[in-house]
């Protein structure tokens, strides 16, 4: 059997509407694949006859450019593929596509394997007690992509072009206009292995020769009017260093790169929709065999049945930008504090705001698998991490904008301004516990003569329908006692009230017999002054108020929400300052808060972030 690790959010017979659901349901109905063998590890045609007849059923993979942070759009790919292969018996292998050597860096290959783990996924399998890691890199394959493509050569399917770029362009016509032949694509195969040679041993300046395929200047569709399969470049590889000179187009590697891994199902976005003829093109010229003129018999270098590849709707999410020329800019620009802010939709973003790896697959269950571009609305996102929380996240009280109330009997009542008395709630509420779970131990503050309490809590002259404190009215602290208010104890210089004062009414605390003996209209929230702890919280909310902030060549820029970040210094019950970094809580009224990943506890400091509220406060 499959690696545990990759445990499924959601039921596998989810009614969400999953086209390639269906497309892998047939193959291994009509065994498809069932003849496939695998020889431990990615290679050849003879490598993996040799092999044993492969126990994944399928095989997906994930393979980012390490060029960047990966964001939720990537997050939808990542719970895809490893998630078909985790439901249908199959493996997920993954591979960083690194062809690119100027745009790569090692330090985005440690994100995105440190991304991937946390949505909760294992490029392991497990199959009769024997564990394979299927952690691949594109640059482990370029002797074999090398190989291919003399063997293209050899074969008369590839030549090498000294056109200029700007030549290539115009010769290679429009959608009305078909392309014209380069006046190199008449070589013979053994001119154009020789210069290919030359390429490879850094003989001929960067951009002055490509290799071309050749397959049909007249073609309609444009990709398949010969695409350069490799191009001159002298840069350092992270991997290789500086033993190529010469490195393979993307287009051309990724498919030899499946066919390698013995992938079956290759799941890529809409875009790469129009590059399919070209890869199903060149898995079958590596797959079969040529007789040449002196007799030779080559090719034959790739497995069959090959892999076939799937597109689907890429993830349009409101609200959000997923370019990473775009998202660079807001980092390097200091629009955010970095690719982990909060309100970035990069993984290392939503997890720092306080997104668990549950509520991003959920995500990803629920809005399926199409092939029509439709836009997702995010409250759909903040809809399963309420889902996600609401039976997970330990309740507390906090203050986000504090005035002091003073219960000016307090004395009188229990014998001394100073005594102070344990009031206690439950951290989940019962609706919230499975049956036969055991509940969590009950949160313990304390109650003295002043509390903090918000500052909307209280209206000099109430508006209408307003049921919190104002002179002569009677509120619950929850989980203490029936208190009546005052009015105003004392104001500042501009009018502001700095005080409420109110006064305690015996024997009504929560819990106790005489707790119903004067009704109250409405509970408040409190902190403590005797227990409270001061709080960093930071507000966050949408980076962008628009929901297209990019669409139809808008600047981004102007689409920024200046209320996306308020911070303020609040109050919060002790069991909230205890919380350790990336603790989730639901910070009763005000919406699901984490203690910050990177700042809570540093110096002492206490610092949250608002991860969401309770309800949709953009609503429709």
């Amino acid at each position: 059997m499959s690696s545990p690790d990759n445990t499924p959010s959601t039921a596998v017979n989810s009614k969400v509407s999953n086209f390639l659901r269906q497309v892998i349901e047939r193959d291994l109905d009509q065994g498809t694949y069932a003849a496939r063998r695998w020889a431990g590890s990615p290679g050849d045609a003879a490598h993996h006859a040799a092999g044993q007849p492969d126990p994944a059923k399928i095989r997906t993979r994930f393979p980012p450019e390490p060029n960047g942070y990966l964001h939720v759009g990537h997050a939808k790919s990542i719970c895809l593929n490893f998630g078909l292969a985790r439901d249908y018996g199959g493996v997920c292998h993954m591979r960083f596509d690194d062809t690119n050597p100027e745009k790569e860096d090692t330090e985005y290959v440690n994100s995105i394997l440190d991304a991937v783990q946390w949505l909760g996924f294992s490029w392991d399998s497990t199959f009769n007690g024997q564990t394979e890691h299927h952690l691949y890199q594109a640059s482990d394959y370029f002797d074999f992509m090398y190989r291919a493509a003399e063997y293209l050569i050899e074969a008369g399917h590839a030549y090498v072009d000294e056109q200029t770029a700007e030549e290539m362009r115009a010769n290679r016509g429009d959608f009305g206009k078909p392309g014209v032949d380069s006046p190199f694509r008449s070589r013979s195969p053994a001119e154009n292995l020789a210069r290919f040679r030359e390429m490879r041993d850094g003989r001929h300046e960067d951009g002055s020769m490509v290799l071309r395929a050749k397959i049909d200047m007249a073609s309609p569709n444009i990709n398949l009017r010969d695409p350069a399969i490799y191009r001159i470049r002298r840069a350092t590889h992270h991997n290789t260093g500086d033993k190529w000179c010469i490195y393979p187009m993307y287009t051309y590697a990724h498919p030899i790169e499946d066919a390698l891994e013995q992938i079956t199902h290759s799941i890529c976005t809409l875009e790469f929709e129009d590059q399919r003829p070209f890869y199903d093109w060149l898995l079958e010229r590596l797959s079969e065999t040529v007789t040449l003129s002196d007799g030779r018999v080559i090719g034959g270098l790739l497995a069959v049945p090959p892999p076939r590849q799937y597109e689907f709707a890429r993830l349009n999410l409101t609200y959000v930008i997923t370019s990473k020329r775009k998202l660079a800019q807001l980092v390097y620009d200091h629009k955010v504090s970095g690719w982990d802010d909060p309100r970035m939709p990069t993984i290392v973003g939503l997890r720092r705001r306080g997104y668990t790896p549950e509520s991003i697959q959920l995500f990803a269950e629920r809005i399926g698998v199409t092939k029509s571009d439709s836009w997702i609305d995010y409250s759909t996102l903040e809809g399963c991490l309420r889902e996600d929380l609401e039976n997970k996240a330990h309740r507390g009280m906090a203050v986000l904008d504090p005035v002091k109330l003073v219960l000016t009997n307090w004395g009188d009542v229990f014998g001394s301004d100073a005594y102070l008395e344990d009031c206690t709630q439950p951290a989940l509420p019962h609706s919230a516990l499975a049956e036969g779970q055991t509940p969590p131990p009950e949160r313990v503050f304390k109650i003295g003569r002043e509390v903090w309490i918000e500052r909307e809590d209280f209206e000099e002259v109430p508006p209408k329908g307003y049921k919190r404190l104002f002179p002569g009215n009677v509120v619950r602290l929850k989980g203490g006692y029936v208190i009546e208010c005052t009015g105003a104890g004392a104001k500042d210089a501009g009018g502001k009230v700095t005080e409420v004062h109110a006064k305690v009414i015996a024997g009504t605390k929560s819990g106790t017999p005489g707790a119903d003996s004067v009704k109250a209209k409405a509970a408040i929230t409190w902190v403590g002054v005797a227990d409270g702890v001061p709080a960093e919280v930071r507000l966050y909310d949408r980076l962008f108020k628009d929901p297209h902030p990019d669409a139809g060549g808008k600047d981004f820029i102007e689409a920024l929400n200046p209320d996306s970040l308020k911070v303020v210094t609040a109050y919060v019950e002790p069991s909230l300052a205890a919380a350790k970094p990336d603790d989730k809580f639901q910070f009763e009224r005000f919406g699901y808060f984490v203690a910050d990943r990177q700042d809570h506890g540093v110096g002492g400091k206490v610092v949250f972030n608002r991860v969401t509220g309770l309800k949709d406060s953009w609503g429709k």
